[in-house]
């Protein structure tokens, strides 16, 4: 049986992961967007892209592979396009910086193509679509990690593909929905959870080299301690795609777009590249300057209270349309506080002694 859950206060411990990221050099600005992104993942129920990162990101910045306080410079700019590099800093910091410039050329012109390369680990991408959601934009993300080969094709043992993400974000009066996941069958944090002692992973999750199907994360990791980092270079296995050949295809056209067309890299072949990064290829559309907007609302809320007013196959568990099942974590972590496994929260602690940041009480 699985230990029980650390419960920490959100706040506090949004504090207390600000006060690590201050203690390796990042401004309070930074350092306050680096912790609030990654607990608001933990408040969506993405325990995987949430503070169970701290140890790794810490990691990466003092080995130089992220950067602290970069700026997104712009590449290229075609007006309603552009191409942003963002120099291998944190992509809590350059991502929102992209994400912005995209969101203020849609406005401007209704429809925005904006690349992002050369960003640190973005963390969950459905918060960028949120944020165009709440300037009122439909939002495409594909993401893909540069140099990161976690995921093996359909019909393969190999590793070929990053984790991949997808996400779509679509602006409904009272009714926003959010779709947000790996192409993987799970995303490598949730392996990275499993292997702390958190949720089990699906019996098929990840293979074998020798095609068994598995769902220990030593076949990701190879052996690790039971607290500290975890190393998918060391594991002989990979990350199986999700919906078997439409989730790998799905992979495949996140390296395309977002790693290839980028100019930031696919997650391979392997180049000798010093840093991983990632890359998003966003687009936004204005529903306003479509002339549809009244339409989009009015029609839009009418399908989704119809989807969701299905029967459901099992009694006590509704229908639920993308974002619903996070916002109602959200709300459910804020008043009851965040639950982080304790290994989880001993490695957090551990980077924090070793820092000087105080435990929060």
């Amino acid at each position: 049986m699985a230990p029980a859950p650390v419960l920490v206060e959100a706040a506090r411990l949004d504090a207390f992961v600000a006060a690590i990221f201050r203690a390796i050099g990042c401004d309070d600005a930074e350092a306050s967007r680096i912790s609030t992104h990654l607990l608001g993942a933990n408040l969506a129920g993405h325990d995987s892209h949430g503070v169970a990162r701290v140890p790794r990101y810490v990691e990466w910045c003092e080995a130089g592979y992220v950067v602290r306080g970069q700026k997104a410079e712009i590449v290229t700019d075609g007006g309603c396009f552009a191409l942003v590099d963002g120099h291998f800093g944190f992509g809590q910091t350059v991502a929102p910086q992209a994400v912005d410039l995209g969101i203020a050329r849609a406005q401007q012109h209704g429809i925005s193509v904006v690349g992002l390369r050369n960003a640190g680990h973005i963390g969950r991408v459905g918060d960028y679509a949120e944020t165009a959601i709440r300037a009122g934009l439909i939002s495409v993300h594909f993401v893909n990690v540069a140099g990161s080969v976690l995921v093996a094709p359909f019909g393969a043992t190999d590793r070929r593909f990053s984790t991949a993400p997808f996400s779509v974000g679509v602006p409904l009066p009272g009714r926003p929905l959010v779709l947000d996941f790996a192409t993987s069958l799970v995303a490598e944090g949730k392996v990275m959870v499993a292997a702390n002692g958190g949720k089990p992973l699906p019996h098929d999750a990840l293979i074998e080299p020798d095609g068994r199907l598995s769902s220990d994360p030593r076949t990701l990791y190879g052996d690790y301690a039971p607290v500290g980092p975890r190393d998918p270079s060391k594991g002989a296995g990979a990350i199986r795609a999700f919906g078997e050949h439409k989730g790998s295809g799905l992979a495949f056209m996140c390296e395309m777009l977002a790693g290839a067309l980028t100019g930031g890299g696919t997650s391979g072949p392997v180049d000798k590249r010093a840093r991983i990064a990632n890359g998003m290829l966003s687009f936004y559309v204005s529903p306003k300057h479509f002339g549809t907007e009244a339409e989009f609302h009015a029609t839009g809320r009418t399908y989704v209270d119809w989807v969701i007013a299905a029967n459901p196959a099992k009694a006590g568990e509704p229908v639920l349309a993308p974002g619903d099942k996070e916002a109602a974590t959200r709300a459910d972590r804020l008043a009851n506080g965040v639950p982080l496994q304790p290994d989880t929260w001993e490695s957090i602690l551990q980077v924090a002694r070793r820092l000087g940041v105080p435990q929060p009480g």
